[in-house]
């Protein structure tokens, strides 16, 4: 693999910068390819990573100021300049690295990215994606929080950067494509989602469209990529993360309540590990930004070192396949055929 620079904002977040840090730990533990140039209080920054084995790999920009986690975006976008959220994106735009990372503000981060980066052709607003675990492996859902509403062309561009985006992560062929509705009959849903549908189903986008899926399809797998508004995506998400923690921790005080059943914990305890595993948000933290010319990977503000690592890492696979150039293909079909009602047949 060549190697790779990435650029990475360690101020945001919640638990910033020890979070970040201990995450670079965890991701250098397994990849030796990569530079990671940091944002954020130099003084502070060098002496936490001085005594690290990558220090030699990591170059510290002094960039002090900081996006607050409660910011709005128009008044982040005015004190931009000199943030370590601007200074990690300016680098990726500046061709300097291939990939950012984030752990602050979402909202800032997408205002910042939208100004820095611009938008792809064909986009009208970018998206939020996450990778979330099923039955038959990943699934891509989007948008998780962007957008807090989105109209039938907006969705139509979700569903094709997102198959885009699923074929050069999962490295999937031909993934499938859903739209998440309250209900799987054709005549159930929002005006703008039935006409998603129709649009979806009418125009040769290349798609392997299946229709509607329901809340409870997505954790089964159903569909490679389920396309919502941010809105319902981002409460799906929250919802998701707080029932997994819900049955982690009642599976712990079930394991724990007598001897007998902390015997049966003892016996059964490969398989408890793959379960935690399983149940942890932390294995697939990070949300892309999709539809910018760049990459950039939100992590959730509130994640420990594992899942800041795990965002890293996602940036660093993106930043060394197909992805960029599989959504502008799939952008070009949609601009080709159109997709505004009018073209509807």
């Amino acid at each position: 693999m060549k190697p790779i620079s990435l650029s990475v904002d360690a101020m945001g977040g919640d638990a910033a910068p020890d979070v970040v840090i201990d995450g670079l730990d965890l991701f250098f533990a397994t990849r030796s390819d990569a530079h990671v140039i940091l944002h954020g209080n130099a003084d502070l920054l060098t002496t936490s990573v001085q005594s690290r084995s990558w220090s030699d790999a990591c170059t510290i920009v002094d960039q002090p100021d900081v996006v607050a986690m409660d910011a709005k975006p128009s008044s982040a976008l005015r004190r931009a300049k000199g943030t370590s959220m601007w200074g990690m994106i300016e680098t990726v735009k500046q061709g300097e690295a291939h990939a950012g990372v984030s752990a602050g503000n979402t909202g800032a981060l997408m205002a910042m990215s939208m100004l820095a980066l611009r938008k792809m052709p064909g986009v009208h607003r970018p998206g939020m994606t996450a990778v979330w675990p099923t039955l038959k492996g990943r699934s891509v859902v989007l948008d998780v929080g962007a957008n807090l509403d989105a109209d039938a062309e907006q969705l139509v561009e979700f569903a094709v950067m997102g198959e885009s985006y699923a074929r050069a992560v999962f490295g999937k062929e031909k993934p499938t494509v859903g739209l998440l509705n309250i209900g799987s009959e054709e005549e159930k849903g929002r005006d703008a989602i039935k006409l998603a549908a129709e649009l979806l189903r009418n125009r040769d986008l290349g798609i392997d469209f299946r229709g509607f899926i329901e809340g409870n399809d997505i954790s089964t797998g159903l569909v490679d990529v389920v396309v919502t508004d941010g809105f319902t995506g981002n409460v799906a998400l929250k919802t998701a993360e707080g029932t997994a923690r819900l049955v982690s921790t009642y599976v712990r005080a079930a394991l724990s309540s007598s001897l007998l059943s902390k015997a049966g914990a003892a016996l059964a305890a490969s398989g408890l590990r793959e379960l935690k595993s399983k149940l942890n948000p932390s294995s697939v933290n990070g949300g892309v930004l999709l539809g910018l010319n760049g990459v950039i990977v939100k992590s959730h503000g509130g994640t420990d070192a594992e899942g800041f690592s795990t965002a890293v890492k996602l940036a660093a696979d993106l930043a060394q396949s197909s992805y960029m150039d599989e959504v502008a293909a799939g952008l070009n079909r949609v601009s080709r055929l159109g997709t505004s009602p009018e073209t509807v047949e």
